[in-house]
């Protein structure tokens, strides 16, 4: 399917690995000029290596730690520098952080909500007047189903991808004016660089895909997710297909969340 994107300029946070990397690969298929930053530049050039094996084309890769706003404005600028444009952004950074209340401390409460929330306010922040300029602005921030109905020690993940879920919403009523749609993923247990070593420290005696198979048995549908089939969502959320969709929190989980 044509989802109407040529030509069209997109920044993927946490854009190295897993979901973000498979959204840069879906993107790049759809004719976008991609642009993802992490942390890691060793990650980020294996990323680039694979998106430009994959599809053909290239991409841009910014060292970034989207925790410091400095490091936010840059990767900004260089998208303008480059392209003169953004249509889409995509928060996607963060990383698995679940324990029990007494465990987590101010200081972890702290760099989960920096990374997570603040983040994805800062990045939506300084997109914004490039995303209105765009006309068909889009922010998709990817967040988690434990959001919506947390388990025992999910903590402070799950405060995190709440609080980012509200400010979807809230985000959507206030920049639908500008027809900037903002919407959110919410995913259950999908591969990715840590749902990978989890599975390896979960089951050392096991192989990789029969580790996940244990993972994934609770799973209604019966498996861990891929992570095209959440960047096949976000490219249908970015394109002109979804244009009367915004503010809403889509749950991709195999049917493992306790919400709709």
């Amino acid at each position: 399917m044509d989802l109407k994107l040529n030509g069209k300029v997109a920044l993927i946070t946490g854009g190295s690995q897993g979901i973000g990397l498979a959204t840069a690969v879906e993107f790049a298929r759809e004719g976008i000029d991609v642009v993802i930053c992490a942390r890691r530049q060793e990650l980020l050039d294996e990323a680039v290596a694979e998106i430009n094996k994959v599809t053909g084309r290239s991409v841009l890769a910014l060292s970034a730690d989207v925790s410091k706003a400095s490091d936010i404005d840059r990767v900004v600028d260089s998208v303008i520098t480059k392209y003169g444009r953004l249509d889409i952004l995509v928060n996607n950074a963060g990383r698995s952080a679940a324990a029990s209340f007494e465990e987590v401390d101010d200081t972890i409460w702290n760099e989960d909500l920096d990374l997570k929330l603040m983040a994805a306010i800062r990045c939506s922040r300084v997109a914004l007047p490039h995303l209105e300029k765009s006309g068909e602005g889009r922010i998709i921030n990817i967040t988690a189903v434990g959001g919506k109905a947390p388990p025992a020690g999910s903590l402070p993940t799950s405060v995190s991808r709440a609080a980012g879920i509200a400010l979807t919403k809230a985000m959507s009523k206030d920049l639908a004016k500008k027809n900037i749609l903002v919407n959110t993923i919410c995913i259950g247990l999908v591969k990715s660089g840590q749902i990978e070593n989890a599975a390896r420290s979960r089951f050392p005696d096991l192989t990789l895909e029969e580790a996940y198979s244990k993972m994934g048995s609770p799973v209604p549908l019966g498996r861990v997710g891929e992570a095209r089939e959440v960047a096949a969502l976000v490219a249908f959320l970015a394109s002109p297909l979804a244009g009367y969709i915004t503010g809403t929190a889509i749950n991709v989980d195999g049917g493992s969340g306790m919400t709709v």
